[in-house]
């Protein structure tokens, strides 16, 4: 099938953080069968770049290789007694299969509403909300490898699932092109309001016996209320994970800081909220240049006006090091730096 390479492409419009970067070589791939063509032509021995929604992304440079757009569109239900399988085209924008999957009464996705980017990047990442990760309603999805030249299935298993992370984002980075997400729901309601965000605003509705629907409405309030709209501030959600530390490291901390946000963890291990760690630095609304960090919520980088990549990097180093010479605690970021 004939892929069409353009050239000097503005990438503006296909990130998140709107940074004015150019990419030397831009493919859209709209039907999985132009990867064997990309693979053919030899696209995939050179620098490539595998771009969805371009949410979780910081250009900091012109892209000189290939950026391969996946624009692959199309979704499909298959129910087995009470389980329902819902198979989705990684270019499908993921908040729409949150509602697809909500309009037809399927459970499962509705605490992550409202979240950015793709179907193709959430096995990736992992991604996760209000109590619900991916991991846990993942059933399998289809991959291209650009090694190989081969279609591969991946099972939940073989994704080496963990917080923000899995097989595609580290041992296996830039390898696998995912062309498509299979995702096992529940026909039988079973409602997560286990965050307390959620609860307390059911609580303002007078919500006692909430659908999915109400969840997912309250869980879009609250990221609205908190992250601002890329449409009109450039920015990439969550620039941060929230660090895991032990426990012996958290005692520590809770005797300097008896305030600090924790959530408990498997095996002796506590998540520390990223956010606040942030504000107590005192960076939550402050601006630098053309960069800043929300008003809002902490964890959210902006783009103000016309901030370059490098500001924005430069901003999260200096936030970095404040929150490790404060709390001894080494912040990540989740946002992918090119």
């Amino acid at each position: 099938m004939h892929i069409n390479i353009q050239s000097a492409i503005s990438l503006k419009k296909y990130n998140t953080f709107g940074i004015e970067e150019i990419a030397t070589n831009f493919i859209e791939i709209t039907d999985p069968i132009q990867l064997l063509s990309a693979f053919e032509e030899g696209i995939f021995e050179k620098d490539f770049l595998t771009l969805g929604g371009g949410s979780n992304i910081l250009f900091t440079k012109p892209y000189q290789g290939y950026i391969i757009k996946i624009n692959i569109r199309g979704i499909q239900a298959t129910t087995l007694k009470q389980d329902i399988f819902i198979t989705a085209s990684a270019g499908e924008i993921w908040n729409d299969l949150v509602w697809y999957c909500i309009n037809n009464n399927y459970n499962g996705l509705e605490n992550m509403a409202l979240i950015p980017g793709t179907v193709g990047a959430s096995p990736v990442q992992n991604i996760g909300a209000y109590g619900t990760e991916l991991m846990n309603i993942f059933y399998s999805c289809v991959a291209f490898d650009t090694l190989e030249g081969v279609f591969r299935i991946f099972h939940n298993e073989d994704c080496k699932f963990s917080y923000r992370d899995s097989i595609f984002k580290s041992e296996q980075k830039g390898r696998y092109i995912i062309t498509e997400v299979t995702y096992k729901l529940d026909t039988l309601p079973s409602i997560n309001t286990t965050y307390g965000a959620i609860s307390k605003e059911l609580e303002n509705r007078n919500i006692t016996n909430p659908t999915i629907r109400d969840i997912a409405e309250v869980v879009s309030a609250i990221r609205v209320e908190k992250l601002p709209d890329p449409s009109t501030v450039g920015n990439a959600g969550s620039f941060f994970k929230n660090p895991i530390i032990s426990l012996e490291q958290y005692n520590r901390l809770k005797e300097l800081f008896p305030n600090i946000i924790s959530f408990t963890m498997p095996n002796n291990q506590i998540k520390l909220a990223a956010g606040w760690l942030i504000e107590q630095c005192e960076w939550k609304g402050k601006v630098v240049g053309q960069a800043g960090v929300w008003k809002n919520q902490a964890l959210v980088l902006i783009n103000i006006h016309s901030a370059t990549g490098n500001e924005i990097f430069e901003l999260s180093s200096k936030i970095i090091n404040d929150v490790y010479q404060k709390f001894n605690v080494k912040l990540e970021r989740e946002v992918n730096i090119f």
